[in-house]
C-alpha cells in the first residue's frame, strides 16, 4: 500500500523524466545533501566535465571535490578525500523517476548510506524501495558453523559495515560486506573460506530494487 501511495504522489507531482537530466538534478540538490559544494560550484563542475577538462574544485572544507563521472542518469562525485556520492535516476511509471543517492565514507573501510528522493528532493521512505540483506547473507550456505575455525573467526565480526554501489550502465545496485576488511590480515585469511565470493546484486524493477 505504501508503494502504491508513493507512486501516485510521484505521478501527480513530478516532472517528466525527459524534462531533466542528472546534471540538472545535481545542480538543484539542496546544499544540506552535499555541504562541501554550493550550487554555483556544482554548476562549475558540470561545465568543466562537459568541456572535457578535469572537473576538480576546492571545496569549503579546505579540500577538493572531483566530478568523476556524469551521464544522463548517473553521477559519481568524490566529494572529499574519504567520501563519495553516487546518484542514479531510477524510472517509474509515466516517465517519472526517483533519485537514488549513496553516500560512502571510507574510515578506514567503506560504509554506505542509501537514500531516495523525489525529483524535487523530497525525502522518500527507503524501506519502500530497498531491503538490504543482512551480514548472514554473505556467509556460505555450506559453512560448518559448528567448527572451531568458524566460531573463532566470525566472533570478530562485531559490527555491520556495507558498501553499496550503483551501476552507471544499468539499473543494478551492488551490496558488499566490508566488515571483514576491517579485520587484521590473519583473521581475514581464516574467515575467507566461510564467506561468499560474490556480492549481493539488486535490480530495479518498476518501483523497487529486487
Amino acid at each position: 500500500m505504501k508503494r502504491i501511495v508513493l507512486l501516485c504522489l510521484l505521478v501527480v507531482s513530478v516532472l517528466p523524466l525527459k524534462a531533466q537530466d542528472m546534471a540538472a538534478v545535481f545542480i538543484a540538490m539542496p546544499d544540506e545533501y552535499v555541504p562541501q559544494l554550493e550550487d554555483a560550484w556544482r554548476k562549475d563542475l558540470v561545465d568543466l566535465y562537459r568541456s572535457n577538462e578535469k572537473a576538480r574544485l576546492k571545496n569549503n572544507m579546505n579540500g577538493y571535490s572531483t566530478l568523476e563521472k556524469l551521464t544522463d542518469n548517473y553521477l559519481l562525485l568524490q566529494s572529499t578525500e574519504r567520501t563519495t556520492i553516487e546518484m542514479k535516476l531510477l524510472p517509474l511509471v509515466n516517465n517519472t523517476y526517483v533519485i537514488c543517492q549513496i553516500v560512502t565514507v571510507k574510515g578506514p573501510v567503506a560504509d554506505s548510506h542509501v537514500s531516495f528522493f523525489s525529483p524535487d528532493w523530497k525525502p522518500l521512505n527507503a524501506a519502500d524501495m530497498l531491503t538490504p540483506v543482512t551480514a548472514d547473507w554473505f556467509i556460505r550456505e555450506d559453512a560448518d558453523k559448528s567448527s572451531v575455525a568458524y566460531i573463532e573467526s566470525t566472533s570478530r565480526l562485531d559490527m555491520d559495515l556495507f558498501r553499496f554501489q550503483l551501476s552507471p550502465d544499468d539499473y543494478t545496485l551492488t551490496q558488499t560486506y566490508t566488515t571483514p576488511e576491517y579485520l587484521d590480515k590473519e583473521t581475514q585469511k581464516k574467515l575467507k573460506p566461510f564467506l561468499k565470493d560474490t556480492p549481493k546484486v539488486f535490480t530495479w524493477k518498476k518501483s523497487s530494487f529486487e
